[in-house]
């Protein structure tokens, strides 16, 4: 028997090194939580019998037995009562319990007498460590029933799971997968079934009825740095002077952190003949707009800040502020990870989303994932941009050919089954929903 430990920073990652090493047929014997990640231990060729049982935690065993005494002891003081005194009412929303339905069942009796003064409080790292283990047992459970639910799928439907692949291929989530595939399961033709994923897909895109800029009023464009927000602020100023002239324009900078982009503003709102307006932290962003309310469109370009730095909380507090009465749209580098996509959108939503506006799809190799984003939070999709040409490169959505994009830029190789598995182990984060 062959056993071997397994370092990864996620419970993930930590199976595929597994799979890649031991192979399909390795079992998990031991997994802990370890600082950086997760440690696995895996075992070919094991049998039951060929190791020692596991060595109990004697200490956390112990004060187990001893809080489910003082739960039982509770609860019989309870019941001996007709009204529940305040302190037993906290004891038990500590534990997430209630007295008719304990966590566990005894495994002695309640001592005869209940002791007058309150049991005292248990040490709360044994619950972090409890927490800390039930967490890496669910993730291990949601990898391995991700493999057996996809391998089940493959020997039973193989034409539903020929679809599974072709959506991992556009980069669609594993929960919007599923609910497209759902649309059309009684649907027996490929091809009729595949065209009717993807229309169903174009009408879940969100697209607004009329452009941001022809309602006109003040646009403020959010977003990490690096995702083309001032460039698209420059697009649609272009756009809107080409159309309706330069007087009734106005460009505002919130962005003093970033090298050069006030100057960079500066230039391009002489080259349009547009005037441009500067706001520094701590200055008060309605008065800057005072002056402006004569303006049909006031554009506001914003700094792209960290999460954790306080000046994004002033400023996107700001931008939600009564008196600005601003319509934020998102803007998302198709390039990015979902990951990085999903970070975007949880920073940035507090100051209230109208919409996103995707860019760099000139430079993207997937859609998916944006697609999914912009769905799954019911964000309308205002502009497209792709290109660096300067208002040429900015588009109106048509959702249609947004599918068909996805699709002519969707990945050239089979996803591999890890990624399959993966995708399937991602639907048990959604309760009620089943895979396949």
């Amino acid at each position: 028997m062959q056993v071997k430990r397994f370092f990864a920073a996620d419970m993930r990652q930590a199976m595929k090194l597994v799979r890649d090493e031991l192979g399909a047929d390795a079992a998990i014997i031991g997994n802990r939580r370890i600082a950086g990640g997760v440690e696995l231990t895996a075992a070919l060729d094991y049998k039951p019998s060929a190791l020692a049982p596991r060595v109990p935690n004697v200490a956390l065993e112990e004060e187990l037995r001893k809080t489910q005494s003082r739960i039982v002891t509770a609860q019989a003081e309870l019941s001996s009562r007709n009204d529940t005194d305040e302190g037993n009412r906290q004891l038990f929303a500590g534990l997430s319990l209630t007295a008719s339905e304990p966590l566990v069942e005894p495994h002695t009796e309640a001592p005869a007498s209940a002791p007058a003064a309150a049991p005292a409080a248990v040490d709360p790292r044994l619950f972090d460590a409890m927490r800390a283990e039930l967490s890496g047992l669910r993730e291990l459970l949601e990898v391995q029933l991700g493999s057996l639910a996809w391998s089940q799928l493959q020997g039973s439907k193989p034409q539903q799971a020929n679809a599974w692949r072709r959506l991992q291929r556009i980069g669609l989530s594993g929960a919007l997968a599923h609910e497209l595939l759902g649309m059309t399961a009684e649907i027996d033709d490929p091809r009729h079934a595949w065209r009717m994923v993807l229309a169903h897909l174009a009408r879940r895109i969100d697209v607004p009825d009329v452009e941001p800029i022809e309602q006109g009023g003040v646009i403020a464009l959010v977003g990490p740095a690096g995702m083309g927000k001032t460039t698209t602020l420059a697009k649609l100023a272009a756009r809107y002077v080409l159309k309706y002239g330069s007087s009734s324009l106005a460009l505002v900078s919130m962005d003093s952190f970033r090298i050069g982009a006030q100057e960079q503003l500066k230039t391009l709102g002489r080259i349009l003949n547009v005037p441009v307006t500067y706001v520094d932290p701590g200055e008060s962003l309605a008065q800057a707009l005072e002056p402006l309310l004569r303006k049909r469109v006031v554009l506001i370009d914003t700094a792209g800040l960290q999460a954790s730095d306080p000046a994004l909380r002033m400023q996107l507090d700001t931008l939600a502020g009564r008196g600005i009465a601003s319509k934020n749209y998102l803007v998302l580098a198709t390039t990015s990870q979902k990951q990085v996509l999903s970070a975007a959108y949880h920073s940035y939503k507090r100051c209230g989303l109208a919409g996103c506006i995707l860019s760099k799809l000139d430079e993207t190799a997937s859609l998916g994932e944006v697609l999914s984003l912009a769905i799954g939070h019911q964000l309308p999709i205002a502009y497209l941009t792709d290109g660096p040409r300067i208002p040429d490169d900015l588009h109106l959505p048509r959702k249609h050919q947004l599918v068909s994009r996805a699709v002519s830029v969707q990945m050239q190789d089979e996803p591999s089954e890890e990624a399959m598995a993966d995708m399937f182990a991602d639907l048990y984060h959604h309760p009620g929903k089943r895979v396949g």
